[in-house]
């Protein structure tokens, strides 16, 4: 192990390290990349011995990066992308297309149009992986860091190296278990009763709700989730309702009823972007992805109004 140094270094040993990084287990990191334990084990050593590090020690049940390894996952993550850039070169054949790709997209989004925007590529491009991850209330350093190659968010992160192109408009509407309840009758009936709201992890809130606070307007919420997907388990059998999208109808929502939000029918209105680190503004590939990404969103929405109206 000792002969070992940069020149023994490869994108496959980088992407083992981020993965083992990312996950902070040698299991989930052989499982995320279809390898056996000691084949990532194997290559870690090897890993250990070119950086002269431990890179990983243990902490209770699993293992957490040293403070050398940490500053190195930058560092990888930039030789990879420049690795990925070098090898794609200037054209692109999605009929012999080998692609990868990570998308950064909260429940809305995930469900509506890359189910769509999958097999779009499946029908042109010869091989696709495909890893959904959350964007949450997303900053730049995810795509900056590599974590992801496109996003999807309401919540365009800031950066003269981020790129944006808007994908569609939405509005909020109230959902609520006609079961239960009608539809609130007027402003009062609406600021009076409990509401269920999304609250994102890193505290991030709707923009329905940041505006209506800004106003003044004060609501009584009985309940606040993380995700879209944890409003219907709360709403269903209840007399609460929820002011989210109105595409969300269409999916997670369909099961509930809808109706315009009393005195306030466009506060907020959700305008969803798809966005892209300048790396990538010339990349051949992305950009047939990004163009695929588009159609199947313009598709997609399409769709969802025609069922979210009937």
């Amino acid at each position: 192990m000792s002969n070992f140094d940069h020149l023994d270094l490869d994108g496959r040993a980088l992407r083992l390290f981020l993965a083992v990084t990312e996950h902070g287990s040698v299991t989930a990191a052989a499982e995320q990349l279809g390898l056996t334990q000691s084949a990532v084990s194997h290559a870690l050593q090897k890993l250990r011995a070119i950086t002269h590090d431990p890179l990983f020690v243990k902490a209770g049940r699993g293992i957490v990066a040293t403070a050398h390894a940490e500053a190195l996952a930058e560092e990888a993550r930039a030789l990879l992308a420049t690795m990925k850039e070098f090898a794609r070169g200037a054209r692109f054949d999605p009929g012999v297309a080998d692609l990868s790709l990570t998308i950064a997209a909260n429940d809305l989004q995930r469900d509506l149009i890359l189910p769509v925007f999958l097999r779009m590529l499946e029908r042109e491009v010869a091989r696709v992986r495909l890893r959904v991850i959350p964007s949450d209330a997303p900053t730049a350093d995810i795509l900056r860091e590599n974590r992801c190659d496109l996003l999807i968010t309401p919540y365009p992160p800031d950066g003269a190296d981020i790129l944006q192109r808007r994908l569609f408009r939405d509005e909020y509407v109230c959902f609520y278990d006609a079961r239960m309840r009608a539809a609130p009758a007027n402003a009062a009936d609406y600021l009076s009763s409990r509401h269920i709201t999304v609250v994102y992890p890193n505290r991030a809130r709707l923009t329905f709700d940041t505006l209506m606070e800004a106003r003044g307007v004060a609501r009584s919420f009985a309940v606040s989730v993380t995700s879209f997907s944890g409003v219907a388990a709360f709403l269903r059998g209840s007399d609460m309702i929820a002011t989210l999208p109105r595409l969300l109808g269409a999916g997670l929502m369909r099961e509930f009823a809808s109706a315009p939000v009393p005195d306030h029918p466009r506060v907020g209105d959700l305008a969803m972007s798809l966005c892209w680190h300048r790396r990538h503004a010339r990349d051949p590939a992305m950009t047939f992805v990004r163009a695929t990404l588009a159609r199947a969103s313009a598709t997609a929405v399409k769709a969802a109004r025609r069922a979210t109206n009937e």
